[in-house]
């Protein structure tokens, strides 16, 4: 399958009403915890940059998925558009999850993005830090898959 019959609008330059509506699909797939789902979102050689890691391509964008998945146990991630310009979008998120003892983090980061001209992202650069949290202090609380449209962005909740 070529990747002009995998494209993913909203395609660039981005306006500032499609870069929002990317943010939040991209938010959407990867509350999914679908490693393969998510993985479709990319070109099938992304280069990325999380944390220690530097997958690259599809195949190794699954396989980090499904590593991250097992150790982020109900995990629920909130995104939110920084800048765009072009084909780049720039987001800050953060999301909540658990280990397997039951300790739980609210983790901060900053994502930029390059798509390609079918909308599909070709690179992905994150920052990622981790704060423990107790489990009374989180603030994500909607069953696990998509954040409900009237639940609290991250400015709302002042994170």
């Amino acid at each position: 399958m070529s990747q002009a019959s995998e494209a993913r609008p909203p395609f660039p330059p981005f306006t500032r009403e499609t870069a929002i509506q990317k943010v939040r699909m991209a938010e959407d797939g990867w509350n999914s915890r679908d490693p393969q789902r998510v993985s479709l979102a990319y070109t099938v050689d992304t280069i990325w940059r999380n944390r220690h890691e530097f997958p690259q391509g599809r195949e190794q964008v699954v396989q980090f998925l499904t590593r991250k998945w097992e150790r982020e146990l109900d995990y629920r991630l909130i995104k939110e558009l920084w800048a765009f310009d072009g084909n780049r979008i720039a987001v800050r998120f953060a999301y909540e999850s658990h280990d397997a003892a039951g300790n739980w983090f609210r983790s901060y980061g900053n994502e930029n993005w390059e798509f390609d001209e079918h909308g599909l992202m070709h690179r992905r650069y994150a920052s990622i830090n981790d704060l423990p949290i107790k489990e009374s202090e989180r603030k994500y609380h909607w069953p696990l898959g998509r954040r409900p449209d009237d639940h609290p962005g991250l400015s709302e909740l002042g994170l």
